[in-house]
């Protein structure tokens, strides 16, 4: 295996959504709860934010999901992002749930037969768990606490960009919308694009609405490429798609310099 590949394994894998929020995001108000979950075995902890109007009325909204989603992440810089777009009328109020990392490496990856895959964490694989705990624990407690539709998205970068996709193909009833940057397609030997095909045979029929991004990163904008070809060729009436290609943004870059435009196209399909 290639040096830069390794190399890239490791900035993907280790940097992004699990490194401090930028001390340009401040801490929006929000709410801190737990849950003890039986699905992945620890205490998660859970940050709430939902916009000014949600307290004015008694509308239900919708509800953005993200791993990554701590105080010290990317919860302030997303949940900014959305409260800007609320006020400025470019989307609809919904409500921004943030699930705070633990172990990310384990989490936020499916199975994997390689080998050096392996080497990134002590445990790795732990996906089928995670989303056991958003699907049976998560969501019947957000619906509890919360007025909220059956509209649910979930967004994320990099191996969280990974578990979005991977959620897409292998479990897509979970969400109505799907944003991913940069996801690490290449992980298990780029195993969701060597079977997209199979998986989107089996798509249920309800409409799914899937938004990604690929940098410059070449080890990345690869896999990004080829499953956009797919699901371009495929052309299935129940997925709506668009692939942002954008070589001039780095995986550094291209969460902050992309997310706007991710989201308004995604929450917007009318405009």
């Amino acid at each position: 295996m290639k040096l830069h590949y390794l190399l890239l394994i490791m900035v993907t894998l280790f940097t992004s959504c699990s490194g401090p929020t930028a001390p340009s995001d401040p801490i929006p108000t929000h709410e801190t709860f737990t849950i003890n979950s039986s699905q992945v075995g620890e205490v998660r902890t859970i940050n709430v934010w939902v916009p000014d109007s949600y307290n004015a009325n008694q509308d239900s909204l919708a509800v953005m999901y993200m791993a990554g989603g701590g105080i010290k992440e990317d919860f302030p810089h997303i949940a900014n992002t959305l409260a800007k777009l609320v006020k400025e009328e470019k989307i609809e109020p919904l409500i921004l749930v943030g699930i705070e990392n633990t172990e990310r490496r384990r989490d936020l990856t499916g199975f994997t037969e390689v080998e050096k895959d392996k080497e990134i964490a002590p445990v790795v694989g732990g996906a089928d768990k995670f989303r056991a705990f958003i699907a049976k624990e998560l969501f019947p407690e957000i619906d509890k606490r919360y007025r909220t539709t059956s509209e649910r998205s979930i967004i994320g970068e990099s191996a969280s960009g990974l578990f979005v996709m991977e959620t897409f193909f292998l479990a897509p009833t979970m969400f109505s919308n799907y944003i991913a940057f940069d996801p690490s397609l290449w992980w298990n030997n780029h195993y969701l694009v060597r079977t997209a095909k199979d998986h989107l045979s089996k798509f249920p029929e309800d409409g799914k609405r899937i938004w990604f991004a690929g940098s410059g990163a070449e080890d990345i904008s690869t896999f990004t490429k080829q499953l956009a070809d797919i699901l371009e060729k495929e052309k299935s009436s129940n997925i709506e798609r668009h692939y942002a290609d954008e070589p001039k943004e780095s995986h550094a870059t291209i969460f902050r310099a992309t997310k706007d435009k991710a989201i308004l196209w995604t929450l917007n399909p009318s405009r």
